[in-house]
């Protein structure tokens, strides 16, 4: 699909002035118009539906609500703002970001006024207290989560409780029968956060078909956690060969931690994480995990925006499937391991 920016390179012009040059929402020289035209012509360019249908009375600005609340891990976060900011700008779309604790006051309070368009919400909790205000918002909404009740709203993200199970079964099929979950900080679980939820959900399921003996540990940011949480891990699991880690910022130094307390990755434990490529590949033992599709999902989540505010139908719910990649964390069991 050919998209604004390649129509903006085209002529050598910016993105905005592509969009002043084909909405006449601003005075653009007749040179700089027609070589804009001449342009969009070469490439096939067709502004979207959605932002043709409102062209004279639209912010062209969405709002991204993303409360930077305690345990989460900012660096993730960010990919996934940064994702949606790149595909907004392709839309012709600024971004406004919302990083306080918004709940239906902060959202509505944005809501009434002109600001923005559309929203899309993330952090998203199981018993979430924003969806009755999100379903009867006059703007479109689109929500990087899964709440448990998530009729009448449209909701897009990676398939954690999929990741959760692809985890625990790669470890099965290697001969593993103890396994343990490394998860997100305790606070994440006492807010209900959904993508944790589903993950503890798909690892024990999984377990559970395997006859796997399972147990999830949730791991806090303070330092010397990590320690504290392999430690507890051999002392209860004194069997342990298999671990799936949730939570991208205990992953190396929990790592570092096994081995320091004497055992080898992969020989004696096998490690798999739900992570960001880039850091599963980048560690000094590269793990194997399942990808947090960032990228796709904040471009999937501004398309869905963008067909919304165009007047389009969209699906409700849009799972990304699982996808597991192999690297040296981890190994068949060892049956003399300890």
């Amino acid at each position: 699909m050919v998209k604004i920016t390649d129509v903006a390179r085209h002529a050598g012009v910016s993105p905005s002035t592509v969009s002043y040059a084909l909405s006449g929402k601003r005075p653009i020289s007749e040179e700089t118009r027609r070589r804009v035209e001449d342009s969009a012509r070469a490439l096939g360019y067709r502004p979207h539906a959605g932002a043709r249908a409102l062209a004279s009375s639209r912010s062209n600005v969405l709002a991204l609500v993303v409360p930077l609340r305690t345990g989460i891990h900012v660096p993730v976060v960010m990919r996934f703002a940064v994702s949606v900011v790149t595909a907004a700008r392709d839309h012709d779309h600024d971004v406004l970001l919302l990083t306080q604790e918004e709940g239906e006051e902060g959202l509505r309070r944005v809501a009434d006024t002109a600001l923005v368009d559309a929203l899309i919400v993330m952090d998203v909790q199981l018993h979430d207290p924003r969806l009755p205000l999100l379903r009867s918002l006059d703007r479109p909404s689109v929500m990087i989560g899964f709440p448990l009740e998530a009729e009448g709203l449209t909701c897009i993200d990676l398939d954690f409780r999929a990741a959760g199970e692809r985890c625990v079964e790669h470890l099965a099929q290697l001969g593993h029968r103890v396994v343990a979950l490394v998860g997100s900080p305790p606070e994440v679980y006492v807010r209900g956060t959904a993508f944790a939820q589903r993950v503890v959900q798909g690892f024990t399921a999984a377990a559970d078909r395997a006859g796997i003996a399972s147990a999830v540990h949730p791991c806090g940011t303070a330092p010397g956690e990590a320690r504290r949480t392999a430690e507890r891990l051999l002392r209860e699991q004194p069997a342990l060969t298999g671990v799936v880690v949730h939570n991208e910022a205990a992953l190396e130094p929990l790592v570092d931690a096994f081995e320091e307390l004497g055992l080898r990755v992969p020989g004696d434990l096998s490690v798999t994480a739900i992570c960001p490529d880039e850091l599963a590949s980048g560690l000094r033992v590269p793990v194997t995990s399942v990808a947090l599709p960032s990228a796709e999902v904040g471009e999937r989540a501004v398309e869905l925006l963008m067909r919304k505010l165009g007047g389009e139908a969209v699906p409700e719910a849009t799972l990304l499937p699982p996808t597991l990649t192999r690297r040296a964390s981890t190994a068949p069991r060892a049956v003399d391991r300890r």
